[in-house]
């Protein structure tokens, strides 16, 4: 990977866009090298800089080191490809909603070659504070020079974690973000090789959250890690969604646990097992690595913190809690079709269908394979879906015939199909394998037993679709248009109108939560139940929470009858805090609220949104600390 560290790095922007534009204004000013942008077929200048028009003129001519890609989620696989064929050996792409299937495009086009790295997609970027170099959208006022590696799934999270370090006097050496993309780039363990090399970097951070294994292969590599180096850097981390429903998209496209994937709390032991210190909240980390640093520096050979456990000592974060038992809801990842609307697409695939229940049947699937970053066959020889039983069977997302493949093979042995099975099983991959690319579905499960006639016959069936493939890129709308709101819980549908993610939780939850940014808002829940809360809801207004925002949101939770408090969470990156701030008073004022509200906001502006709020002279409280702010609103929810 890359190391974009050096001050005499370079990349160019594409292309310069009103939002690229301003984030090009604020890098150069900032110290970093950006050698032009990219717009097709057009030549000039912007910025006091050359416009090239395409991204392999801008090779030639420039020889950047990284591609910084600023376009909407429709449009970033191209761009992405441009990129790889022109050999810029960093690709970096921010865009949310990038439709699964371009993803995984690109996945397959990525690993033909060698000369390129993605960063992304749907993440803040990579940035140095050291080099002066940042390829991104990261909040500049939160970062500071200095010796702590950030590798993270959550922007605003990985900008509390920077400012938190920032606070403590330690500073960031190079932030890495591994992005909330179901199919990331850069993953946690691609960082964990950067920062162990690094001299620059002296203690390392992990954020997850759930979806995927990311985690645990990071898991895996600390405990090679401080099993093989005599003198292991610190290493800390937070995994948010300890308390997300089960099977729920928590905000990013890829926070949610899909089969056969681990939960948080399965992602938090892995880690603490490995050896990394745990904390509850992303502020906890510089207090925290600053007592790290400080103890392996004062040891003799700074060899007697090696080996699990030691890091630990000194430094208790995580307070132990019985998680609470919540019912499952029905899984929402975009759009889930109806069974019967299931069997018509198989159907049309000529592929025998009846509904029925049988103890032999076997369960077949087609989903995608977040590790090998490709497709997959998920099989498992129950009925039900059996984690310890199934097995997964990465394919490469060109293949078009499955007929005689040794995929097939294998997958049939582990079913337990006889020799003839094989032909029958790769008929029934062939059929699921066009409809998943065809209508761009991100899971097809399938249960299936034989039919009369010895063939395999489809007895159930659930069938995903990706919904980024229709609202960025407008395709799919066939699929799309079965979808039923009046079936949705109506809070989350209303709430939908305004670009604003709200899950209603189960349970008494007292607490209403309003937060920007997914992995801040699955953490702000996880943090308040610990301290006894009980959250009536996960609400994330997006990274870029306007007034009108915010009072949309307000105007959800405080439909729910059991919210006795509000706890407001924001961390101003790209928001600043006295717009936020703005919001909450008018807000508060225009709904007539009776609800008391607690409103915790850091970053951008900070000082200015929480003297709006004290002067307001409305039942409002401020504070900038999370722990005293979340003790608040819990008391008041219960009284």
């Amino acid at each position: 990977m890359a190391h974009i560290q050096a001050s005499n790095k370079k990349f160019h922007k594409h292309p310069p866009r009103k939002q690229a534009t301003a984030n090009v204004k604020e890098s150069l000013e900032w110290g970093t090298k950006i050698v032009g942008g990219v717009k097709p077929g057009v030549e000039g200048e912007h910025l006091g800089l050359p416009v090239f028009p395409s991204v392999r003129v801008a090779q030639e001519k420039s020889k950047p080191d990284a591609s910084a890609i600023y376009v909407p989620g429709a449009q970033t696989a191209q761009a992405i490809e441009e990129a790889i064929e022109a050999e810029i050996p960093l690709v970096v792409a921010v865009a949310e909603h990038v439709p699964i299937h371009d993803i995984l495009r690109i996945h397959s086009i990525l690993a033909t070659q060698s000369k390129t790295r993605l960063v992304g997609a749907n993440c803040p970027g990579i940035i140095s504070a050291i080099g002066k170099c940042r390829i991104g959208f990261q909040p500049l006022p939160c970062f500071a020079p200095g010796n702590v590696g950030i590798v993270a799934k959550s922007g605003t999270l990985s900008y509390e974690t920077v400012a938190s370090t920032t606070r403590a006097g330690l500073g960031q050496s190079l932030c890495i973000s591994m992005g909330g993309d179901v199919l990331a780039g850069t993953n946690f363990v691609d960082g964990l090789r950067v920062f162990e090399d690094d001299p620059d970097t002296e203690g390392i951070i992990i954020v997850g959250e759930i979806g995927g294994t990311a985690e645990l292969d990071a898991a895996e590599w600390i405990k090679d890690y401080r099993g093989r180096v005599v003198d292991p850097k610190p290493i800390m981390a937070l995994v948010g969604g300890r308390e997300a429903p089960p099977g729920r998209i928590m905000g990013h496209a890829g926070s949610w646990a899909a089969p056969g994937e681990p939960d948080a709390e399965t992602k938090y032991r892995a880690l603490e097992r490995a050896g990394a210190v745990m904390v509850d909240h992303p502020e906890k980390f510089g207090a925290g690595m600053k007592v790290l640093l400080n103890s392996r520096a004062n040891r003799p050979g700074m060899s007697s913190i090696a080996g699990a456990g030691s890091q630990k000592r000194g430094l208790h974060t995580m307070r132990r809690v019985t998680l609470v038992s919540r019912p499952i809801p029905s899984q929402k990842r975009s759009l889930y079709i109806k069974q019967f609307q299931a069997f018509d697409l198989l159907k049309e695939k000529s592929v025998s269908v009846k509904e029925a229940a049988s103890g032999s049947d076997i369960s077949v699937s087609i989903a995608v394979d977040r590790t090998a970053l490709s497709p997959c066959i998920i099989a498992s020889p129950t009925a039900e879906f059996n984690l310890a039983k199934s097995r997964r069977f990465p394919f490469p997302y060109a293949q078009t015939k499955f007929d005689g493949s040794p995929i097939i093979a294998d997958a049939a042995s582990h079913l337990g199909l006889s020799v003839s099975g094989n032909e029958k099983l790769a008929g029934l991959v062939q059929s699921l394998w066009e409809i998943y690319k065809e209508k761009e579905a991100f899971v097809l499960e399938t249960r299936v037993g034989r039919s009369s006639d010895g063939s395999l016959e489809v007895h159930g069936a659930r069938f995903g679709f990706d919904d980024a493939a229709y609202r960025s890129s407008g395709r799919q709308a066939d699929i799309h248009k079965l979808r039923n709101t009046s079936e949705e819980v109506p809070e989350e549908v209303e709430a939908e109108k305004d670009g604003i993610v709200y899950i209603k939780l189960e349970g008494e939850g007292s607490v209403g939560t309003l937060v920007n940014g997914a992995g801040l808002a699955m953490n702000t829940v996880d943090a308040l139940t610990i301290q006894g809360g009980h959250c009536a809801n996960f609400l994330d207004t997006g990274g870029k929470a306007t007034s009108e925002t915010v009072k949309s949101s307000f105007r959800v939770i405080c439909s729910d009858t059991r919210v006795k408090a509000i706890f407001v969470n924001i961390f101003g990156g790209l928001t600043r805090c006295d717009m936020i701030a703005d919001g909450i008073i008018l807000a508060f004022r225009d709904l007539n609220m009776k609800v008391p509200v607690v409103v915790r906001l850091r970053g951008t502006n900070e000082e200015l949104g929480q003297k709006m709020i004290a002067e307001s002279g409305l039942p409002l409280h401020a504070f900038d600390g999370f722990e005293e702010a979340a003790r608040k609103v819990v008391a008041l929810a219960k009284e």
